[in-house]
């Protein structure tokens, strides 16, 4: 079986006149199909630099990077633009939703890239907002909906292409306590039902949702741990009191 990412001695090394910034010094990770990993660090520590890398919005100074079976590494800038657009579904902690557009159109955006067909394209990003429970704020924009929703329709335009990665950058930073859970509670259902997700956090009690943690520290890999008992945020939703209406 292919993994989802194969990297190999990545490097990244950054000119800022005379000095040269090592963000990463020669990484090598593999994540399998159906893994939930989460990436840790300091400020600093290169995780932000190999998320951009992984994610298709930058190229390594030297090293391979195979995304799906694709050599990534050395592509032009509009064929990374369009691996990025049908392998990876990115979730933002800002959300990056447009503010004047419907849940629904938001959704739609990156079937838009790809040229689908009108009809095509309203369906499938039902689709996925049904997957995330809104299929009833298909109409609403993002100052109707809260916090939580509002992820959760960034996480169905990251549905909706099928990628083979979801890329999650601290997507429960702006959040609540409870409404971070409940976003996790989806990012598990995903991944039960065989998604491949990377989750970039800064937060030890998040990074424990997923299945295993992977530490950076000045452009290396520090610890690469199993999470033996991940947290279960179905089960610590529905233990939390009720909210008042």
């Amino acid at each position: 079986m292919t993994n989802v990412i194969a990297v190999r001695n990545l490097t990244k090394v950054y000119h800022m006149g005379d000095f040269e910034i090592h963000a990463l010094r020669g990484i090598t990770l593999d994540v399998e199909p159906g893994e939930f990993a989460a990436i840790m660090g300091a400020s600093g520590s290169g995780k932000s630099t190999f998320m951009n890398i992984v994610g298709c919005l930058d190229r390594p100074t030297s090293g391979q990077y195979l995304l799906d079976g694709i050599d990534v590494s050395q592509l032009s800038r509009d064929d990374l633009a369009r691996v990025r657009n049908q392998k990876v579904g990115f979730v933002f902690q800002g959300f990056n939703l447009l503010s004047r557009t419907t849940a629904l159109e938001n959704v739609e955006l990156p079937l838009m890239y790809n040229h689908t067909p009108m009809k095509e394209m309203k369906k499938q990003a039902m689709r996925a907002l049904k997957i995330v429970g809104l299929e009833d704020r298909e109409h609403h924009r993002p100052s109707q909906l809260s916090g939580g929703q509002q992820q959760r329709v960034a996480i169905a335009r990251a549905l909706v292409n099928n990628p083979a990665l979801i890329l999650a950058d601290e997507p429960t930073g702006n959040l609540d306590s409870r409404t971070s859970i409940d976003v996790m509670t989806v990012f598990q259902r995903l991944n039960r039902e065989g998604k491949t997700i990377i989750l970039i956090t800064h937060e030890p009690d998040i990074a424990k949702y997923a299945k295993r943690v992977v530490v950076f520290k000045d452009g290396r890999v520090l610890r690469d741990t199993p999470v033996d008992t991940p947290r279960d945020a179905e089960e610590e939703l529905r233990a939390l009191p009720v909210e008042n209406e």
